[in-house]
């Protein structure tokens, strides 16, 4: 994506408009101006003035810098700038990085130049300090003079206050069955049944929308539906790799999945969920709950390069929390914010001491298979260095730069102090589980060896018996000689089980004396205890090492034709019998440690990336709260108030209406940063409740406001790629509502019915159902991409679940209708699957169309000898049904399940 994007950029500034070329006539808004923004600002403007020259207004370039003017209208040769351009008269060539300007770049200038320079009255650039974004937000007072009904919530003031000013109709109230969907799809991502609409339909109190709206923020779906709109601002990614290599992300990373659902559901504040995210190990490094919810930094881990799983972390922070383009400053100083390059490396100190390890967790000794993955301070001494030019090879080793957040937010007393760590957290392996199962294990594999000793010695036994009975038969001496060497290697077995069984004992006397607090004054024999008790476990264990393979010898020789087989097991004897000599040798060294249960981490966290995530998640600070407003508001009504969703910077778009945006970002913040709140203010608002047709009473706004700005009308919009396959599974009454849990195979998504979210999702493993539908990119996600493409409507048509979740369906609604005379069983059938589906009644020509496709299909159906079978299709574990009028049922549920108004939110 970087390099896609660098490319874009420099098509950019290489771009010429078109009448420029084809005409003697330069117009310096459209044809000079942007190059120079693009190309010279950045040093010669109002970030930064090289050589005391600004060069963001010709009466700034006529005036000049400390060696004078650098324009003189129609006197290119007198003209520095041109010289500085190309790179000529002794002048070093401007812009001194990157691409120089392109001949027809430096062709335009010099002609605009010599023909007198001509520009319309230009203000030089604003203070970047003063940019709405840097400034804190304040409550704006309410406007005055708009519709009554338009003023008892504060966001209908507002944009009744937008429609007055640009002469704008508002659109009327939804119809209840539009409304109920629409907010059932926008907080817990899945439509209502046909009995809550009904229910809804029937409450004519005041109070029925509000009470719906109380009922879906305190449902548990609601966190999922959230969870996932925040898990594409966040990138969230399963693990990603070739086959079973984990390359980015890690495994066991669904449990931050949950941490963000179930955060939601309790309505944990969003600038604790930030805090937990970047330093959920400093704020509760004891607590497994908090500290998962640093999966956040883990998903950046990146095996190949560590630089590039940092750069990640930066751009990513910058962009979600704050709104900020900070790695368009890794390179260079940014060309449009005033963000230093050496502000982005000061930025990456907050993060450069973090690591990533896994935990075990109850129950799973194998973090394979399962743990808990998080992030800690591992790194203490690394030092950040500034790249030159970005280079990560050519860096500054004499300054290291100290953890420091851009000037532009003033200056700012991070209090940055060590956070001391627990025991437990340090070292994981003295947690009371872990010691508990390793001597619960020990003790089981304790007991199974003296059984399996036990029975070695019934086994000789019985052979003794027989061979008495028999003492002429070589097979009976032979396989003596074999249940001997068994039975001692049970007893080996068992004598290693319990120097096994008396090591984890050691170890955990040894630990809890040495890791308690404070330390027992008997560590120092306790450690050397373990040690020893350690040593006389790897003997036995060598011990019985020798003794299995000399066991396997032995069977070898049961067949001397079979020479490859006593060879190998020659060969595993001798180094049995070495592994011995080793283990002896070792018992003959002085004690000093012991292994532990598990590896021992540094005692303290640097404080640095908590004091970084305290200060984001402040009121002090200007960004976090309108950024997290923009994207709330984003996805309710389909577009943001401030368009560029990550850059709220110089180059970004300014609010469409900024008054509101302010007053909802403090209303956030003085309410403990509690979403539920704002969400409910936002649906329970005239704005959200208008309807998305275009009447003849708002036809005129279509010139005014085209694309629906000022939010005249709601804007229809098509379901998201996990709601379209959740609702086909909810309608047909199989959708599977368990929540949380390891991520489910992506290839499964058209058998399991869980909820879309809970599928593993990353670059390569994607489910292609959701794919199709335009899933979240977990590279950059800030604002979905919504295409149009054949694709999908064959996905709808064709794919197993909407075939399969079609025929249940129909079945269903059959045995619905089944009490209904036979006569009426046909419009009973249609009604109940148009509000089943499409949570509305048919209109009269579509209950006559679709009760006369039962009638004629099925009769058509019945002729089943003039009709040619289709061969093709994928095989369901859900077949069609073989009755013609059923089989028609099923198709008319399909068709309805492809209906344009089933994907729509309207």
């Amino acid at each position: 994506m970087i390099e896609v994007r660098s490319m874009l950029a420099w098509s950019l500034l290489f771009w010429i408009p078109v009448e420029a070329i084809a005409s003697n006539e330069i117009d310096y808004a459209r044809d000079i101006k942007p190059v120079l923004s693009r190309r010279c600002y950045s040093c010669h403007g109002s970030l930064k003035q090289e050589n005391d020259l600004r060069l963001d207004t010709v009466d700034l370039m006529k005036s000049g810098g400390a060696t004078g003017p650098v324009l003189v209208a129609g006197d290119a040769g007198q003209s520095r700038i041109l010289s500085a351009i190309q790179g000529t008269e002794g002048v070093s060539r401007m812009p001194p990085e990157g691409e120089p300007l392109s001949p027809e770049q430096i062709d335009l200038i010099k002609r605009w130049i010599e023909n007198g320079a001509l520009a319309p009255h230009d203000e030089p650039q604003k203070d970047p300090a003063q940019h709405w974004a840097y400034q804190l937000p304040v409550r704006a007072p309410l406007p005055t003079g708009i519709d009554p009904a338009w003023s008892e919530n504060v966001i209908d003031a507002f944009i009744a206050a937008g429609h007055q000013q640009h002469h704008l109709t508002a659109s009327p109230m939804a119809p209840k069955h539009v409304l109920l969907r629409r907010v059932y799809l926008d907080l817990i991502g899945l439509p209502p049944t046909r009995e809550q609409m009904n229910a809804f339909l029937a409450d004519d109190s005041p109070e029925a929308w509000e009470r719906v709206v109380d009922q879906l923020l305190t449902s548990p779906q609601y966190g999922e539906r959230w969870g996932r709109h925040w898990m594409d601002v966040w990138r969230y990614s399963d693990w990603d790799g070739y086959g079973q290599e984990v390359r980015e992300s890690k495994p066991h990373i669904w449990r931050w999945r949950d941490w963000i659902i179930e955060s939601l559901n309790v309505d944990k504040g969003y600038d604790q969920m930030l805090q937990e995210m970047l330093a959920g190990d400093e704020i509760a490094p004891d607590d497994p709950q908090v500290r998962r919810a640093t999966g956040y930094l883990v998903r950046n881990w990146f095996s190949f390069n560590r630089n590039v799983w940092l750069d990640a972390t930066i751009e990513h922070t910058a962009k979600a929390f704050l709104g900020t383009t900070l790695n368009c400053a890794r390179c260079h100083d940014h060309m449009y914010d005033p963000l230093a390059q050496k502000e982005y490396y000061q930025f990456r100190a907050f993060f450069e001491a973090h690591d990533v390890r896994t935990d075990r967790v109850v129950g799973q000794p194998d973090i394979g298979k399962d743990g808990l993955v998080h992030v800690y301070d591992g790194r203490h001494d690394a030092q950040t260095y500034l790249f030159r030019r970005g280079n990560e090879k050519e860096f500054d080793k004499e300054q290291p730069l100290p953890a420091s957040l851009p000037a532009i937010f003033g200056k700012i007393d991070l209090k940055i102090e060590p956070v001391p760590l627990p025991v437990t957290s340090y070292y994981p392996g003295l947690r009371p589980f872990q010691q508990m199962e390793a001597s619960q294990q020990s003790q089981a594999a304790f007991d199974g060896a003296q059984n399996a000793l036990t029975a070695a010695r019934e086994k000789l036994a019985a052979v003794k018996q027989e061979l008495a009975q028999k003492p002429e038969d070589p097979t009976l001496a032979q396989q003596a000689g074999i249940e001997q060497l068994r039975l001692q290697s049970a007893e080996r077995g068992a004598a290693t089980a319990l120097s096994n069984l008396l090591w984890t004992q050691a170890r955990i006397q040894a630990d809890r004396a040495n890791y308690g607090t404070p330390p027992s004054e008997n560590r120092e024999d306790l450690t050397r205890i373990a040690a020893l008790a350690e040593r006389d476990y790897n003997l036995r264990h060598a011990e019985q090492n020798v003794t299995d393979a000399e066991l396997k010898l032995a069977e070898a020789k049961k067949d001397p034709a079979n020479t490859n087989a006593i060879t190998t097991a020659e060969t595993a004897l001798a180094t049995a019998i070495k592994g011995r000599e080793t283990a002896i040798e070792a018992l003959k060294q002085p004690p000093t440690d012991y292994t532990r249960f598990g590896p021992v981490y540094p005692v303290t966290s640097t404080g640095r990336r908590l004091a970084l995530a305290r200060w984001i998640g402040s009121q002090n600070n200007p960004l976090t709260a309108r950024v997290a407003i923009n994207h709330i508001w984003l996805r309710h009504f389909g577009q943001p108030l401030v368009p560029t969703v990550f850059d709220f910077g110089l180059n970004g778009k300014a609010p469409t209406n900024p008054e509101l945006l302010d007053w909802l970002a403090v209303e956030l913040m003085e309410n403990g940063w509690r979403m539920k709140a704002i969400h409910k203010r936002i649906v329970m608002s005239r704005t959200y409740r208008q309807q998305s047709v275009v009447l003849p009473t708002t036809e005129q706004n279509r010139t005014i406001d085209p694309d629906n700005h000022y939010l005249w009308r709601a804007n229809p919009r098509r379901m998201e790629a996990e709601v379209v396959r959740d609702a086909t599974l909810l309608v047909s009454g199989h959708l599977d509502l368990t929540s949380g849990g390891p991520e489910l195979d992506e290839a499964s998504g058209m058998e399991i019915p869980r909820r879309s979210l809970y599928f593993r999702n990353s670059k390569e493993k994607k489910m292609t159902f959701l794919d199709t539908f335009d899933r979240p990119n977990v590279v950059d996600c800030y604002r979905r991409s919504e295409s149009i493409v054949p694709q999908q409507a064959l996905a709808l048509a064709n794919s197993p679940l909407s075939l399969t979740e079609s025929r249940r369906l129909a079945r269903k609604l059959s045995e619905e209708v089944a009490t209904y005379p036979n006569d009426a069983q046909a419009q009973a059938f249609v009604t109940t699957a148009f509000e089943r589906i499409l949570n509305r009644q048919p209109a009269q020509v579509e209950l006559d169309e679709c009760v006369n496709f039962l009638a004629t299909q099925t009769e058509t159906l019945r002729g089943q000898a003039t009709l040619s079978k289709f061969s093709g299709g994928t095989a369901s574990a859900f077949p069609p049904s073989d009755q013609p009028d059923q089989r028609v049922r099923e198709n008319l549920v399909h068709v309805l399940l492809n209906h344009n108004d089933f994907i729509t939110i309207r």
